[in-house]
C-alpha cells in the first residue's frame, strides 16, 4: 500500500542510530497501520471527544472551505458617467398648483446679453445663492484658456475668432451636460445674437439640449457703455463696438424669449427677477 500523495516522508535512517525522535508514523497517517513486523498489534483508538463537542465525528475529514465571493465595493467618488450624446431634457414641472420654485430645481440656464450687461456678475451671484449645487460656466473664461493664438475681441471678428468661439461653446456645452448628469445645475453666459440662429441658440441646443432655458439680459445702451468703460484688458471694447452689439441684441424683442431690463436693478435684484422669469419658463417653456 502506498502513502497518500503529499504525505511527509520520515527522516532518513542512518546506520547506528535508532528511530528518529519525535516522528511517529501513526501521527502522520491516522488510518490503519501498515502491515509490518507488529502485525498483531491492535490499533490505538482515537481519544474520545471532549464534553460538549458537537463537531464532526473523530477521524472524519472536514469539508474543504468554500470560497464566498465578496460583494463589489460601490464607487464612492460621487462621479456619475455622462450619457453618450444624450441631450438634456426639459425640466419636469412639479405637480403642485403653485408656480414652481426654481431655487430648488436642477436647471440649465443660458444668460444672453451684450458686453457690459452684467451677465457674469448676475450669473455668479445667482449660482452662489441657490439652495441646490449650481455651477457657473463662463464662455469668456473658457475661451481665455487658449493662451497662444488667442483671438482678441478687440481685433474684430475673423475666421480664428469664429473657430475659437465655436470650440468654446462645445466645451461649455459638454461641461453643462456633465454637471447636470451629476445633479448639479449650471448657468452659462454668452453674447448670442438673434441674427445668427445656427451659431447662437441652435448651437447651444445641440450642445446642451432642449432643456436649456435661455434668458436675455438687456439694459439700456447708456448703462452698457458705462459698465464697459469700467472694464480693463481685452474684455473692454470700444464704444462703437458696444453700440453695434447692443443694436444687434435688440432683435431679441419679439423673439418669444424672456427679456430682463436691469438698467435700474442691482445684481441681487436682477437675480431675483431671474428666478421669477425661470419659474414662468419652467411652467411654460419658451419656444426656441
Amino acid at each position: 500500500m502506498q502513502h497518500a500523495v503529499g504525505s511527509p516522508l520520515p527522516p532518513p535512517h542512518q546506520p547506528g542510530h535508532g528511530p528518529a525522535v519525535g516522528w511517529s508514523p501513526a501521527a502522520q497517517h491516522p488510518g490503519p497501520p501498515h502491515p509490518g513486523p507488529h502485525q498483531g498489534a491492535a490499533p490505538v483508538p482515537p481519544p474520545p471527544p471532549a464534553p460538549g463537542f458537537t463537531g464532526p465525528p473523530p477521524g472524519s475529514v472536514p469539508p474543504a472551505p468554500q470560497h464566498v465571493p465578496q460583494p463589489l465595493t460601490p464607487d464612492t467618488t460621487g462621479h456619475v458617467p455622462l450619457p453618450p450624446g444624450g441631450p438634456v431634457a426639459r425640466p419636469s414641472t412639479p405637480p403642485a398648483p403653485a408656480a414652481p420654485d426654481p431655487s430648488g430645481t436642477t436647471l440649465a440656464v443660458l444668460l444672453i446679453g451684450p458686453a457690459g450687461a452684467g451677465k457674469t456678475s448676475v450669473a455668479k451671484y445667482w449660482a452662489d445663492h441657490r439652495r441646490v449645487p449650481t455651477a457657473h460656466i463662463s464662455l469668456d473664461d473658457v475661451r481665455e484658456w487658449v493662451r497662444s493664438g488667442f483671438a482678441d475681441p478687440q481685433t474684430g471678428w475673423n475666421d480664428n475668432s469664429e473657430a475659437q468661439y465655436r470650440l468654446a461653446r462645445r466645451t461649455c456645452g459638454f461641461a453643462a451636460r456633465n454637471f447636470l448628469a451629476n445633479g448639479i445645475s449650471c448657468i452659462l453666459d454668452d453674447a448670442v445674437f438673434p441674427d445668427r440662429p445656427v451659431v447662437g441658440l441652435g448651437g447651444w441646443k445641440r450642445h446642451v439640449g432642449p432643456g436649456l432655458l435661455p434668458v436675455v439680459l438687456l439694459p439700456g445702451l447708456e448703462i452698457v457703455l458705462e459698465r464697459n468703460a469700467e472694464r480693463s484688458g481685452n474684455r473692454r471694447l470700444t464704444d462703437e463696438e458696444v453700440a453695434r452689439i447692443h443694436g444687434r441684441m435688440a432683435g431679441w424683442y419679439g423673439s418669444g424669449l424672456p427679456i430682463i431690463d436691469n438698467s435700474q436693478l442691482d445684481v441681487p435684484q436682477t437675480a431675483q427677477v431671474l428666478d421669477d422669469v425661470l419659474a414662468r419658463s419652467i411652467a411654460s417653456p419658451p419656444s426656441w
